[in-house]
C-alpha cells in the first residue's frame, strides 16, 4: 500500500492514494476548509468498522436498510494529543433485524476484522462499541 501527501497552504495538504483518489486535509483550527488529519483517522476507523458490520449482517440476510455509526473521541492533553477514548455507536435500520446478530457483527469487527480498530487498540486506545436497531 501506498500513498502520498502534498503540502498545498498553509496547513492544508492533499493526500493521495495509490489507486488514484484524493483527500484535503486541513490542520488549521480556524478555518476548518477540510478534516484534520486527527478526523481523518476516526472516519478511517468508523468506515473499516462499518464495512465489516454490514458485510456480517448481510451474510446473516438481515434486512439492513441503512446503516451508520457515531463516533465520539478524547485526546490527550499534551503533546503527541494521540486518542485515549474511543466510542463507536452503530445505527442499523431495516426490517427484523435481530439484535443479537448486530451485537455480534460489532463484536467480530472490533475483535477480528477491523484493522484500524485492532491496530489503534495496540497502540492503547480504549475503544468501546454499542449498537442501536431501529426498525422501519
Amino acid at each position: 500500500m501506498q500513498s502520498q501527501v502534498k503540502w498545498v497552504d498553509n496547513q492544508r495538504f492533499i493526500g493521495k492514494t495509490a489507486s488514484g483518489h484524493s483527500l484535503v486535509m486541513d490542520a488549521n483550527r480556524e478555518q476548518k476548509t477540510a478534516p484534520t488529519p486527527m478526523e481523518v483517522v476516526l472516519m478511517g476507523l468508523g468506515g473499516c468498522s462499518s464495512v465489516d458490520v454490514v458485510g456480517i449482517l448481510e451474510k446473516a440476510r438481515q434486512k439492513v436498510v441503512s446503516c451508520h455509526v457515531e463516533i465520539e473521541a478524547d485526546r490527550a492533553d499534551e503533546v503527541p494529543a494521540v486518542f485515549t477514548r474511543i466510542h463507536l455507536n452503530f445505527v442499523v435500520k431495516g426490517s427484523a433485524i435481530k439484535e443479537s446478530h448486530v451485537e455480534r457483527a460489532v463484536h467480530l469487527s472490533a475483535e477480528k476484522y477491523c484493522s484500524v480498530a485492532l491496530m489503534l487498540g495496540k497502540g492503547g486506545v480504549e475503544i468501546t462499541h454499542s449498537w442501536e436497531v431501529i426498525e422501519v
